[in-house]
Order: structure tokens, then sequence, then C-alpha cells
């Protein structure tokens, strides 16, 4: 076993990081100009890029939202710190791989027989044209992307205290910033400046470099995982010295029991395929033979990263620096961290404390500095996604509907690119906010975020499935659902403790604690939602046939 502490002190990469940092900002602005060059002053190019982007575009765009920095550092984060019952996880992803095919086959058919941009366009227009049901879809859409933003801002303020421990603090207005402030800073504002830009074009190009850049700095890092601990003999010798409970179910933590992890593998599968980012991915695909090329390549490429990357990570990790018990909570090695919330800096150790060996300090530094962007690839793949996905939901589903109906298409430019403004902003607000206080539990964990956020996107599958393929449900059905399903995932996080006290949430707190540690909880939220929305939908009325004919006409394969 390698002694972690002495390879903290042999860690110097020198300006290696600031100069690949800096090659990777410029080349991502330089993506971001030309995509603004080649754009169209349409609504419909900034915000789906001309509906013409091909397989290899269209797969990597894909791939890259989906595996954010949850995927580079929580998930890991989770593996170290739980062992091998987080390997059923990688059912994920074949399984959103089939949503892809077969859901988004489908919404990028009538998305372009119809014209639409957001996910509230196909269901508003189905239900009727609801004005309440168009502003449910888009608060659903907020509570998906605020949380997602939040956790790939964090990771690049992660980042930063890893590439450059030893940086002093920057005074501004009276207010220091050290290395974890100005690395989310920096990534806020980079990644908002390209989406600002180009839009949908400068996104998926951007996507497409950092697709590449995650897809192979995961393999490189359980690459140098393995070789660190002496070859894959070794490797696989060492995992069988784990204890009992990191190499079996519910995990060191007790939360991974069997029902939990098929319920995340299910059903977060599914929200996570039809959040408003990957939507309107859907509808940009050139074609729905393109689209269903990019999902085959997604179930097999992603698995394998997955496998031979994230998780040899987390558990060679497990191997070499395991986590201790202190005071009846688990924490981290110290090379991995100090706190309970640090568990999410996983990969970054292991790259610094092995590449450099492994290659030697120049090439080494070269390389930790290379995958250490791809880490941050994975970050502002997903941040730049959510951040263009939410401005074209409140332009288009709120501004433009009931705000400023009468609006040019100028000024709904202008007023999209301010909610990319306001929400980058509010987003580092709250990260700021987790950072300066360690009690503030809701920021805790990337991976927590991950899961809540995911929990909420949960709640437009009823009316998708029922659109695309039931076709029995009403608007007002669909409302009370997602509204009914909304209520029961925010009881599962601490919001309601922190509104309105512990003395008067114990009661449900008890409840839900026992519920999460038995199901994953947007499943939770969803079952509440799909059984409230078929019966409001059995005693109200449904949409004309004559727009359901018309919407299976255009919705189903020919």
């Amino acid at each position: 076993m390698i002694d972690g502490p002495r390879l903290l002190a042999t860690m110097d990469m020198g300006n290696t990081p600031l100069v690949v940092l800096g090659l990777y900002m410029l080349m991502l602005l330089a993506l971001g100009v030309m995509g603004y060059l080649r754009s169209k002053t349409s609504e419909e190019d900034y915000y789906l890029a001309g509906r013409g982007q091909g397989v290899l575009v269209t797969a990597l765009t894909i791939m890259a939202t989906f595996f954010s920095s949850a995927a580079m550092m929580g998930i890991p984060g989770l593996i170290y710190k739980d062992g091998t019952a987080f390997l059923f996880f990688v059912l994920n992803l074949p399984v959103s791989g089939a949503i892809i095919y077969l859901l988004g086959s489908r919404i990028r058919r009538i998305g372009q027989a119809r014209g639409y941009v957001t996910p509230g366009d196909m269901v508003a227009d189905y239900y009727g044209g609801s004005a309440v049901l168009r502003l449910v879809v888009a608060l659903i859409g907020f509570l998906y992307v605020i949380p997602y933003i939040v956790m790939q801002i964090k990771a690049g303020g992660y980042l930063a205290q890893r590439l450059f421990p030893d940086a002093s603090g920057v005074v501004l207005l009276g207010q220091e910033y050290g290395a974890f402030e100005l690395g989310a800073i920096a990534l806020s504002i980079l990644t908002m400046l390209y989406v600002l830009i180009g839009g949908m074009r400068s996104v998926a190009w951007t996507d497409v470099i950092q697709g590449v850049l995650l897809l192979g700095g995961m393999l490189i890092a359980g690459l140098a995982t393995v070789m660190a601990m002496g070859g894959p003999g070794s490797y696989f010798e060492a995992l069988k010295e784990l204890p009992a409970e990191a190499r079996s179910m519910p995990g060191a933590s007790g939360i991974w029991s069997p029902w939990k992890l098929l319920t995340i593998c299910i059903f977060a599968s599914l929200a996570t395929m039809i959040q408003p980012g990957q939507w309107m991915r859907y509808y940009a695909a050139k074609s729905t033979r393109t689209l269903q090329r990019s999902a085959l390549i997604f179930a097999l490429v992603l698995p394998g990263c997955f496998l031979f990357g994230v998780m040899v990570v987390g558990l060679g990790a497990r191997v070499l620096y395991p986590p201790a018990m202190v005071d009846g909570t688990l924490l981290p090695h110290p090379v991995i961290g100090t706190s309970a919330g640090e568990f999410d800096q996983v990969v970054v150790a292991m790259l610094q404390e092995h590449v450099p060996l492994l290659l030697g300090a120049g090439v080494g530094a070269i390389a930790v500095s290379i995958i250490l962007v791809a880490v941050m690839a994975a970050s502002m793949s997903t941040a730049d996604s959510n951040l263009h996905a939410l401005s074209a939901v409140l332009t288009r589903d709120v501004y433009d509907r009931f705000i400023r109906p009468q609006a040019g298409e100028r000024e709904r430019a202008w007023f999209g690119r301010a909610v990319i403004v306001v929400a980058t902003m509010l987003s580092l607000w709250l990260v700021n906010l987790g950072n300066s206080n360690p009690g503030f539990q809701p920021l805790a964990l990337i991976a927590s975020m991950m899961f809540v956020a995911i929990a909420f996107s949960c709640q437009l599958l009823p009316l998708a499935i029922d659109c695309l393929f039931v076709r029995r449900g009403t608007s007002t059905g669909a409302i009370c659902g997602m509204v009914s399903g909304i209520l029961v995932v925010f009881l599962f996080t601490p919001f309601p403790t922190l509104l309105l006290g512990s003395e008067l949430t114990d009661t449900w707190t008890g409840i839900t604690g026992r519920l999460s540690r038995l199901f994953d909880i947007g499943f939770c939220g969803l079952l509440v939602n799909a059984m409230v929305f078929a019966v409001v939908s059995r005693f109200t009325a449904p949409p004309s046939p004559e727009r359901v004919a018309a919407f299976a006409r255009d919705a189903d394969p020919s």
C-alpha cells in the first residue's frame, strides 16, 4: 500500500495547471464566438441550433450533459464512502440510453412537426394550452436546474482548492476570496459567457470537446489507480481485503438497500433523460435516426467509462485511504479531506497523489492538469446545458406567455440572456453560502443535490408517458399530480425543517427518513403524482378527441 501522507509532500505542479486551464478557457471562448458567428437571429436557432445536430454532436452533448460533476466527483465519493453497493448504479446508464431511444425519438418527432422548443410547449399544447400547466412544468424545470448548477459551481471550487492549495486569498470590497471562491467564480463566469454568446450551437460544440475530455479523463483516472496499486492482479487482491460493509449492501453508511438502488436505477434514469436540457437536445437532433444512433452510443460507451473509470477510482481509494469512524461520524482519510462533506474530492486527490509518481513530475503534472480539466469539463458541460435550458423555459413559458406576450424576438433574446446571468449569480451565492456556513446541510454533498434535483425532474414523467403513449390524462389531473409530487419531494429535503423548525417537522422527518432508506425520493414523489394524476383525470374533462388524434399522428412512428 502506498503511503498517502508521504505523497502529499511530493506534489508540486508549479504553473502547469494555470497554463492548461488558460488554454482550455481560451478554447471555450473561441468556440462561443464561432457559435455566435454561425448563428442566426431566430429564437429557434439560439435554443436549438437550427434543429440540425448530427450523430457525433448529439451523442456527445447528451453524454456531457448527463455526466456532470456528480459523475466525476459525487458518485466516486459515494463509492469511496460505501464500497461496492453502489456498483448497481451502472444499470442507470443502459436504461437511460433506452429512454433516449424510445421517448426521445417521439419527443423529437413531434417537436419537429410542431415547432416546439421547451417541454412546456409540448405538454401545454397536448392538454389544451393550459397556462397553469405550462407554469408548473416551468417550475419543475427551475427546481431541477438550480441545484444542478449549484453542484457544478461547487465542483469548480473544489478543483481550485486542490490545484492551488497554497494560493493566497484576494480581498475585494472588504470580502476575502480564497481558492474555493475564486474557482467557483471563474467557472461560473466562463460558462455564463460562452452560453450568452453563442446559445445552443456554442453549448453543443463545447460539449463535444468536454465530452471527449471527461470520457478520456475517467478512463485515465481508472488506469492510474490500478497501476498505483501494482496492476490489475494486485488491485483485485486488495479489494478482497475491504471490510465486509464495503463489499455488500447496504454499504458502510447503511443507506443503499436493494429496493432503493433499483428505484434509483429506473426512475433516476427516466428523470435525468426528461429534464429540460436533455428534452431540448431531442428537439435539436437532425433526424429521428440521428437520435436513435446517439442513444446506442450512449448506452454502450458510458457504462464502460463508469465501470473502468469512476468505479475503479472509488474502490481503489477505499483501499489506499480508508475512511474512519470518528465520534459516530464516517470521515474521509486526511489525504482525501477533513470533513464529512469532502468525500466528493476523492478523484481529484487520487489523481494528484498517484499520476505524477507513474509518469514523472513533468509529464505527470501535465497529465493531472488535463484530467482535472476533464473534471471541470464535466461540471461546465452540465452547467451550460442547464443554464441554456432554464433561459428557454423562463423566456418561452413565462415571459413570452404571461408577462410580455407582445415582446419581439430581440426583446425575448435579451430576457433569456438576463435569465442566464441571474441564475448564475443565484447559484454562485448559494454555493458561497454553503461554503461559509458548514451547517447549511442542503449544500453539503454534490451527490445529495443530484438526487434532489432528479427527484423534481421525475415529476414530469407521468405527463410525458401520457402524452406520448397512453393519452388518457387531463390537464387538471396533470396539474394536481405534478403539484402533489413536488410537495412530496420537498418533504424529503432539509428545507421544511429550516423553514418551520424541527418541532413542527419531527413527525414528517421520521417518516421520510424511513422511506428514503427504502426507496429513491423521486420514486416516492412519482408514486403519489401518478395516483393523483390518474384519479383526478378520471373525473375531469380530457383533451378533445381531435386534438388527441392529431397529436398521435405527429408523435407515433409512421
